[in-house]
């Protein structure tokens, strides 16, 4: 496990070990399994399953190996049942393959039997596959804990013909994802946070925090076109590689802020509550910006990006009929008291996130103008 121990002296920067992106990475997968362990237990989305069970038998056919579905929540209830299995095969290696639930659980797996994790994202819609850390809800979707590998992925997998497959609303929440990072990496420092390794931050995650969000407005536009058809482009394989590697990077050694903090308020809010991950993370870059009393012209570039790719800029277009003063306060106290790591600073109290938020909505209160 991680030193929790803040330092103020000794940086820590960290990474999966190997990283895999392309059309066919999935053919790999044995072979790299191969050199880590002896028996892999291959935790995979119940859905993904019917798309690749013959493939996945071909591929390790005389191979010993372990494969169960997931379908449900990141509990830690479903974590046990999954280590008894992984255990009781003789595992030493847990190998996730779906989206960031099925790749959190799996991580939870992991953590409960003592072997080391390879990642098989099939979406590109969040951070997860190249982190050490995941989130831990209860069974109405309440996230109750974080838990970390202790390291990061010995390998991240990531076929892009299969990514591209997925239905195009995948690559754009997980755009929402990534996009925050350099703002919240930004954010994090200037509030004295630390990264998910309990340290100050090296310059390095900026960088790649930077990349990222150059990576996704250079190429966000070409790359949902491509999204959903199967066929990755290079501006595809850009996005994805933003999406999953570098945002993966630049929350693990930067920290979050604001933007994430504010999930803790959005996700118990009716109606906005069903919103995916990123699109509650990329309205969170927009109430961050205002907090930060950013400039209007820089706030209103960044949203029209957002209304040209689909993703909400307002709380009206996450699904909220009203944006009613009640409803704004709700989301900023749970907000303030949520609990946070070290690596999650908000930095703001509830008025000033009140005045964020009411500042946002009046900019974007109608969803056919870029602001009011």
């Amino acid at each position: 496990m991680p030193d929790t121990r803040p330092d103020p002296d000794i940086r820590v920067f960290g990474s999966p070990h190997r990283y895999y992106q392309g059309p066919g990475a999935l053919d790999r997968l044995p072979a790299i399994c191969a050199d880590i362990g002896r028996l892999p237990f291959l935790v995979v989305d119940a859905d993904v399953r019917k798309l690749v069970e013959s493939r996945l038998v071909e591929l390790f056919a005389g191979r010993p190996h372990q494969v169960a579905d997931f379908r449900g929540e990141v509990t830690v209830n479903l974590m046990d049942e999954l280590a008894g299995r992984a255990r009781a095969a003789g595992a030493d290696l847990v190998v996730g393959m779906g989206g960031g639930k099925t790749l959190d659980v799996a991580k939870g797996c992991a953590i409960r039997i003592g072997a080391r994790f390879v990642s098989v994202p099939t979406v590109a819609s969040n951070d997860s596959p190249a982190a050490s850390a995941l989130a831990v809800y209860d069974e109405h979707h309440r996230m109750v804990a974080v838990e970390s590998l202790g390291r990061n992925p010995e390998a991240v997998v990531v076929d892009t013909q299969l990514v591209a497959g997925a239905p195009a609303q995948f690559l754009l929440a997980g755009i929402g994802d990534a996009i925050a990072k350099k703002f919240e990496g930004e954010g994090s420092q200037a509030f004295g946070g630390l990264n998910a390794h309990y340290t100050r931050q090296l310059r390095t995650g900026a960088y790649i925090a930077n990349g990222c969000y150059e990576t996704i407005r250079a190429f966000g536009e070409q790359a949902m076109a491509a999204a959903g058809s199967g066929v990755p482009n290079e501006a595809f394989e850009a996005v994805v590689e933003a999406n999953i590697l570098m945002a993966g990077l630049g929350f693990e050694n930067m920290g979050l802020s604001l933007a994430h903090g504010l999930t803790r308020g959005l996700v118990r809010t009716p109606h906005v509550d069903r919103a995916p991950h990123g699109y509650h993370i990329a309205y969170g870059v927009l109430v961050q910006l205002a907090a930060e009393g950013r400039s209007d012209a820089y706030i209103v570039d960044l949203a029209g990006f957002y209304k040209r790719i689909g993703l909400p800029r307002s709380l009206t277009e996450l699904g909220l009929d009203e944006a009613t003063p009640d409803v704004l306060r709700a989301i900023a106290e749970n907000t303030a008291v949520a609990p946070k790591g070290a690596y999650l600073v908000v930095g703001y109290d509830a008025d000033a996130l009140v005045a964020a938020m009411e500042a946002t909505e009046m900019r974007f209160r109608n969803s056919a103008g870029e602001s009011a």
